[in-house]
Order: C-alpha cells, then structure tokens, then sequence
C-alpha cells in the first residue's frame, strides 16, 4: 500500500485529503508517529475481510511493515474517515483483535438448536510472527444448552487478553424444540415440530 506523507496536520488538512479520495492515517509504534495519507481505494481488501492482514506500506519511498490496528467511518455514509496502523518490529509483542471462525455443524444445531455468536474477535497478545490470520473454533460437540468460552480455547505462542468467562458461541433453545431432553432426542424432535 502506498502512501505520501502528511506536510500539515489537522481538521481542515484532513477534509481537504477526504474531498481527494484520500484517507487520513498515522502510523505509529516505531522511533515517530508518521501522518500520511492513502487512496481509499487501496483501503478496500483491508477492510472488507474479517481477516487480519500484515500490510507492506511505502510512504514517499520508505518502507514498514504494519497492522491495521484501528478505524473509524463517517457516521451516516460509512466512508473511512481515518485509520491508525501500528508499525511491527521482530521481538516486539503486539495486541490484535483476531476474527473467529465457526468450525464444523454443532450436535445442537442438528437437534434443532440455533448457533449464536456472541463475540466476532478476540483480542490477543504477542508476537507478530505468531499471529494467525483467525482463530479456528471448533462446535461440533456443542450440545442444545451448551457454550464456548474464552476459557475452553487455546492459541499456541498467544496470550488471550478478554475475559476468560467470556461466551464466544452457544447453542440456545429454539420455540420449535422442547426444554427437556432435545440434546439426547436430537432429529427426531426436529422432524415432529415440523
């Protein structure tokens, strides 16, 4: 990704680069904060993906490597109207939020149950080079009733920095399956209520 660097800083500097097609940025993280600007074109395979991507930025012919550490849109028309990138050094820990990913057909959703995601990413911490791209959930077990948590889950070379008690899917009850006994009845309660 391509940028030019900023030559002033503030409101007025920044419309005027929005009203170009150009969004505003800082890169931080490394011995300055640089202020640059890129084409809101180039911002659409960053941020139209749930996944995380280490990004090579060029700014007036000097090179990082970067994170997209954070956005923020126009209100009303969802325009990016600024991004933060956080530059990455070897041997220097970083804290991303990193998407999940739903593995597999739950027990439960076969009885008739509905899979709900509580929670879409997970913040973690550590080593740039030990960061996937998501974090694989695996709910095929999950029975009616039953929850995924924070606790349940691990990521090599990762330290996981939410909540432990956090639910990141569950398997809730439909008005369509019967309290008791849908895990153990599983399809056949599923082919009666239709």
């Amino acid at each position: 990704m391509s940028g030019s660097r900023r030559e002033s800083v503030g409101k007025k500097d920044a419309k005027s680069h929005r009203r170009s097609g150009k969004i505003p940025c800082v890169l931080y993280g490394g011995a300055e904060q640089i202020h640059f600007t890129v084409d809101e074109t180039s911002f659409n395979e960053l941020i139209f993906t749930p996944q995380v991507y280490i990004t090579q930025l060029d700014i007036d012919g000097q090179r990082f490597t970067a994170i997209l550490q954070d956005v923020q849109y126009h209100p009303v028309s969802d325009h990016v109207l600024h991004a933060d990138f956080m530059e990455l050094k070897p041997g220097k820990m970083v804290t991303v939020a990193l998407p999940i990913q739903v593995k597999g057909v739950s027990k439960g959703v076969l009885a008739g149950g509905k899979l709900l995601k509580k929670k879409r990413k997970i913040r973690v911490h550590g080593l740039p080079d030990n960061i996937p791209e998501h974090i694989e959930v695996d709910v095929t077990e999950l029975l009616i009733g039953q929850s995924i948590r924070i606790s349940d889950i691990t990521v090599p070379d990762l330290q996981l920095m939410d909540s432990p008690r956090d639910v990141l899917v569950t398997v809730a009850i439909t008005r369509a399956v019967p309290a008791s006994g849908a895990a153990e009845e599983g399809t056949e309660k599923e082919t009666k209520s239709e």
